[in-house]
């Protein structure tokens, strides 16, 4: 037996030496020390050895088996750092090699044309101001002087939280914002978000973006009004475009008028998109009305002021010559990528 046990420890040192994997050492490991290994079978013959050779056997046994162990442990960290350096010398990195180009994302056609209507505003002496998206229907209908019954205050129109708060449709109520905290000389815009329960269409959609302006001073007239705004119109589209104001109502300016550009489309005979008026609305307008102004503390004997408010799709549709509405919001990268 003690023979067999010198022969297995030569015989798996050799083995061992040889060895050209982890998975290799490793069967070689259950080889001879695992329940059913070489080791083992020896070590079961013990019990048929008288007590003096027992102790003796037994020693050499562990003898052999820390021998082994020793082995496999040498050998398994040779291995292991042959794979690492073969690792690396096939993970070599050039760093003198470009790194790969990232595709760069670029500005949306509504964030583009926000932001020229902002620099024509600044431009003009204007500030800039935001306002929440969920208002009281207080400042979103009745600082605006509009009235319980008004129709605009249905639920059909308007998004109704609760029975008091509602998603704003319109920048409007920053109009009254503002004429509380501040007095005058005031001149700001305000854009943002949108809510009207519409039907989406090629010129209509339940969420939009409006630019809201404001200006309140001392002899303010509607004369500063068609101006300011035609001004606006030319800068921001060319000096060629063509503009026509038209009376119409709104409940907190007066008079009130609504401004239309020439249909981009059709040059003013007539298509779909202006609904063959030749004409597309891109903005209403007035003088603010006396009962806004007292509502927030100005006496309206002494300053007056005028006020607009822009819808931006529409502002972009007529700027790079868009004829649906919807391509807005669909993530379209075909479309979105023709403004890079």
């Amino acid at each position: 037996m003690k023979a067999a046990l010198e022969a297995i420890q030569e015989k798996a040192r050799q083995a061992l030496e040889g060895a050209k994997s982890l998975a290799e050492l490793d069967d070689l490991r259950v080889r001879y020390l695992g329940k059913k290994g070489e080791l083992t079978a020896i070590l079961k013959q013990m019990g048929g050895l008288s007590a003096e050779e027992r102790p003796v056997i037994g020693q050499l046994a562990n003898s052999v088996r820390t021998c082994i162990e020793g082995l496999i442990a040498q050998r398994g960290k040779a291995l292991k750092q042959g794979a690492l350096t073969q690792r690396l010398a096939t993970e070599t990195i050039d760093v003198t090699m470009p790194g790969k180009a990232q595709r760069l994302g670029y500005k949306h056609p509504l964030s583009i044309v926000l932001d020229e209507i902002k620099e024509i505003f600044l431009g003009m002496g204007f500030d800039s101001a935001e306002g929440p998206e969920v208002e009281t229907e207080y400042y979103n209908f009745e600082a605006l002087n509009i009235p319980q019954n008004h129709p605009a205050r249905d639920t059909q129109d308007t998004f109704y939280i609760s029975d008091k708060i509602v998603l704003r449709s319109q920048t409007s109520p920053m109009q009254v914002r503002i004429m509380e905290k501040q007095k005058p000389p005031i001149r700001v815009i305000v854009p943002g978000r949108v809510y009207r329960s519409d039907t989406v269409d090629a010129t209509h959609s339940p969420l939009f973006h409006q630019i809201e302006g404001l200006v309140i001073d001392k002899g303010v007239t509607m004369a500063d009004l068609k101006g300011t705004l035609e001004v606006f119109a030319k800068l921001l589209y060319g000096q060629d475009v063509q503009v026509r104001f038209r009376p119409h109502h709104f409940q907190f300016t007066e008079p009130s008028a609504e401004m239309d550009a020439m249909c981009f489309s059709c040059q003013g005979a007539g298509c779909r998109l202006c609904k063959g008026e030749g004409w597309i609305e891109i903005l209403g307008c007035g003088m603010v009305h006396p009962k806004v102004l007292q509502g927030c503390g100005i006496d309206p004997d002494v300053y007056s002021g005028f006020a607009f408010g822009m819808g931006l799709e529409r502002m972009v549709m007529r700027r790079f010559g868009i004829e649906d509405l919807r391509l807005f919001f669909e993530n379209d990268l075909r479309f979105l990528g023709q403004f890079a």
